[in-house]
């Protein structure tokens, strides 16, 4: 099939799935369908093994939406299918030109529509498809475009029509049939700019050869100058930062204990602080070895130095994070808690990535690069995870648990909570659980979530 092909089938697929419809498993099934189509669409050379892992992906977010439907599994199944689109057609253009081809995709969109030599067929077509294009489907567009117009100027003009009773949403189909094809327009017909193109190479992971000269970074700073600055800055930051761990660990676990608000926020003001300074931390290192210094035999000891800060900095987010694991095993589980845990771990990561980047002399366009894939790796656990699940078995185990915060909070918990009501012998519980999965389980087919599915009697 060609592109214009693909545009219209999956417009068309897109009414059908959503007319008169809740987003739900309808939003699954077409992930799927884009997927796949995308596979079948890739030329061979395109079908890296950075491709491979995004179609599974794909399928594996648009299944896990279809089960929960809930953000992280929208922002999963979304992030998966652009990066396949994306990856589909660019084998070696960086990840991190998605947004802007994204954006400049979005609102250049209305002008490429009417370019139709670029996305429509030249020749060669078939008289059928002539026929449909010319006889049905532009008049048709064109008549449902001046039918609103005209219906909202003239109610004499409207009524003529009102007396004939279909039982469909002119309007719905509409909205819906422009949204449909404004997706499919831009996922199988979007361009990228050609500076694009040639900026990609800004983002390479490797230094040129040009780039390991040895030369002054300001035209007001010599090299030695720069070196030095650097060795007193990593030396005192590093001692800064003894200090630092020392007094932020005394307060965390030796000072005298507080109510549990009290208690909640400061650990995350100082989640936050840790957080920050890992940022800033990641920062400054990227501005000392941006370029020269990274191949300076003279800079063996700013080197070790930004290596002792990188490990001190560890220390701190480790110190972090027992902090918040005791705040848990005090409190027990909830989302932030957890994404505490999340945030703390992808600054690990940042640490030892950064620790990389000086080993391996990368430059700092690497970071970006590899971390972009770590936080959609961040968005796929949590959108395959039924992290509500395991917030309230956990918090079962506990003498105070809340069972309506859980209830009404926490999703997807009902079979937890159904476990509980059985063991508790709560009969008012099980039927108030039993009634939203009730509520859930009699939508339609294509509104259906599959999770709640699992819970019928």
């Amino acid at each position: 099939m060609k592109t214009h092909h693909h545009i219209f089938l999956t417009a068309v697929l897109f009414v059908i799935l959503f007319y008169d419809q809740e987003i739900g498993l309808n939003l699954g099934i077409l992930g799927i369908v884009y997927a796949l189509l995308t596979l079948f669409k890739t030329p061979e050379k395109n079908r890296t093994r950075t491709f491979l892992i995004l179609f599974v992906t794909s399928i594996l977010s648009s299944l896990a939406f279809a089960w929960f439907r809930d953000f992280p599994s929208l922002l999963a199944v979304v992030s998966s299918l652009l990066l396949l689109g994306y990856r589909s057609r660019n084998r070696k253009l960086k990840i991190l030109f998605l947004i802007p081809v994204f954006i400049i995709n979005t609102i250049t969109s209305l002008f490429r529509f009417f370019s139709f030599d670029e996305w429509l067929p030249k020749k060669n077509v078939s008289g059928v498809w002539q026929k449909t294009l010319a006889f049905i489907i532009i008049p048709l567009v064109f008549i449902s475009i001046f039918f609103g117009i005209y219906s909202s100027g003239s109610d004499h003009f409207a009524a003529v029509f009102r007396d004939y009773e279909l039982d469909i949403n002119i309007w719905q189909v509409l909205g819906l049939s422009v949204l449909g094809f404004f997706i499919a327009f831009n996922y199988w017909n979007y361009a990228v700019e050609r500076f694009i193109y040639k900026k990609n190479h800004l983002l390479d992971d490797d230094f040129q050869d040009d780039s390991k000269i040895q030369k002054a970074t300001y035209s007001f700073l010599d090299l030695d100058a720069e070196r030095t600055s650097g060795v007193i800055s990593f030396f005192c930051l590093n001692i800064l930062l003894v200090f630092f761990i020392i007094t932020y660990n005394y307060e965390q676990f030796y000072e005298i204990s507080k109510t549990p608000v009290q208690l909640s926020e400061e650990t995350h003001e100082r989640v936050n602080a840790v957080i920050m300074s890992i940022v800033m931390a990641v920062l400054v290192i990227m501005f000392y070895f941006k370029s020269g210094f990274n191949f300076d035999p003279k800079a063996k000891l700013m080197k070790i130095l930004a290596r002792i800060w990188i490990i001190l900095n560890a220390i701190l987010v480790c110190s972090a994070a027992l902090k918040n694991y005791e705040y848990i095993i005090s409190y027990g589980f909830t989302y932030k808690r957890l994404g505490v845990f999340a945030f703390l771990l992808l600054s690990l990561v940042g640490l030892a990535l950064t620790f990389i980047k000086i080993q391996k002399k990368k430059r700092n366009a690497f970071l970006f690069n590899t971390m972009t894939w770590y936080f959609y790796g961040t968005i796929l656990a949590c959108s395959y995870v039924n992290w509500g699940g395991i917030i309230t078995s956990q918090n079962m185990k506990r003498k105070d648990f809340v069972v309506n915060y859980h209830f009404e909070q926490i999703r997807f918990s009902e079979k937890e909570l159904l476990k509980y009501a059985e063991e508790k012998n709560d009969p008012q519980l099980k039927k108030k659980v039993q009634e939203k999965v009730k509520a859930e389980t009699s939508k339609s087919f294509l509104s259906k979530i599959i999770y709640f599915e699992t819970l019928k009697d």
